[in-house]
């Protein structure tokens, strides 16, 4: 893929194509499979992501890899959950008990991926010093580009990744001093803008002022590659194709559903986060979209209202209530792959288009 070259030349990879994965072993796959893993473990502590950045080093030796972290703006300053929870209002705290009952979700007492810790200023900080003792390669910020967060970074050599959902995210950072800009359509999975995939590529290209863009939502198969790359895209940012795969190791019950997801059965909502957020459609998206739901708290508050209840219904396999965040490519989803198998798939069917194109 030529048209990618800006990016193959500049990352060292084989294909102009970012993997996300929030298991480790999605993203070291797609590093050795010619691309660019990015694990995203912005939900990890500092100790888990030590010990995940050790690994990546360890098994990936010269390839390309990063992380992926959400330094969101107005989070409290300190990891405080008690704090948190005595501003809970109590209807909703009331809901979510009542939603426990309905679907007999055991209460094993441990806390779930949301809730393990705050969104905080702290966390963002304690998990960055962690990254940045490391040198890592890339860093990727998947909400926010604070210029702190971009500084440290550029000081230990990394380049910055930043989503953007709109031009006027990429104006901001780009002001921040991103190095390449993800153009991340309404198509994609988890925190997701309303700006479609089409329409926003062009615009980022134009906004960018030389930077290399990458395409995000809805790329999901070798055809969306080369129609990126028709929309003025240097590669491509890829998470929802992987999701079924032999590395992400989803549970019995969310490999069903992600290989029965029909085009319209992933939903934007806030319940999850508190940010709008793309996801499978299930019981839960339903509960919260109901006439006398209450409305999802901001974050950081929706994690810790739902945090708990999620971990449980994710450990037990809750199977109405259990979802993942997927864009709109999740339909192209037909079986279980390695992710090596998958990259296969991609990279073959964009070369083809690419080269009938150009014939």
């Amino acid at each position: 893929m030529t048209m990618g070259r800006r990016i193959i030349d500049r990352l060292g990879s084989t294909h102009p194509i970012f993997g996300f994965g929030m298991k480790l072993e999605t993203a070291i796959g797609v590093s050795r499979a010619g691309g660019v893993g990015i694990w995203g473990c912005t939900r990890h502590t500092p100790d888990e992501i030590e010990a995940g950045v050790s690994r990546m080093k360890a098994e990936l030796g010269g390839l390309p890899w990063g992380v992926d972290l959400v330094i969101p703006a107005g989070m409290p300053e300190h990891d405080d959950r008690a704090f948190i929870e005595e501003a809970l209002p109590p209807g909703h705290v009331e809901f979510v008990s009542s939603m426990r009952e309905r679907y007999q979700v055991p209460d094993d007492g441990l806390p779930g991926m949301r809730s393990r810790f705050v969104r905080s200023e702290q966390t963002a900080r304690d998990q960055l010093a962690v990254v940045m003792d490391h040198q890592i390669p890339v860093l990727a910020l998947g909400v926010g580009s604070p210029i702190w967060a971009v500084e440290q970074a550029h000081e230990r050599g990394s380049l910055i990744v930043s989503l953007v959902g709109r031009p006027a995210h990429a104006e901001t950072a780009i002001r921040a001093g991103a190095d390449i800009l993800v153009a991340q359509g309404t198509d994609s999975g988890g925190h997701t803008g309303p700006v479609g995939t089409f329409t926003l590529v062009p615009l980022v290209v134009e906004a960018a002022g030389g930077r290399p863009v990458l395409a995000a939502g809805g790329v999901a198969t070798g055809r969306h590659i080369a129609a990126a790359m028709a929309l003025g895209a240097d590669g491509v940012w890829i998470g929802t194709a992987f999701l079924a795969s032999v590395e992400a190791a989803p549970s019995p019950v969310l490999l069903d559903k992600l290989l029965a997801a029909g085009v319209t059965d992933t939903v934007i909502s806030r319940s999850v986060s508190g940010k709008t957020f793309r996801m499978l459609r299930s019981a839960w998206s339903d509960e919260w979209a109901a006439d006398d739901a209450p409305e999802p708290l901001k974050m950081p508050h929706q994690d810790i209202l739902i945090g708990d209840l999620l971990g449980q219904v994710l450990r037990h396999e809750v199977a109405p209530l259990v979802h993942e965040g997927a864009g709109q490519g999740v339909v192209h989803l037909t079986g279980q792959q390695t992710v090596a198998e998958i990259m296969d798939d991609l990279v073959g069917e964009a070369e083809q288009v690419l080269g009938r194109i150009s014939g």
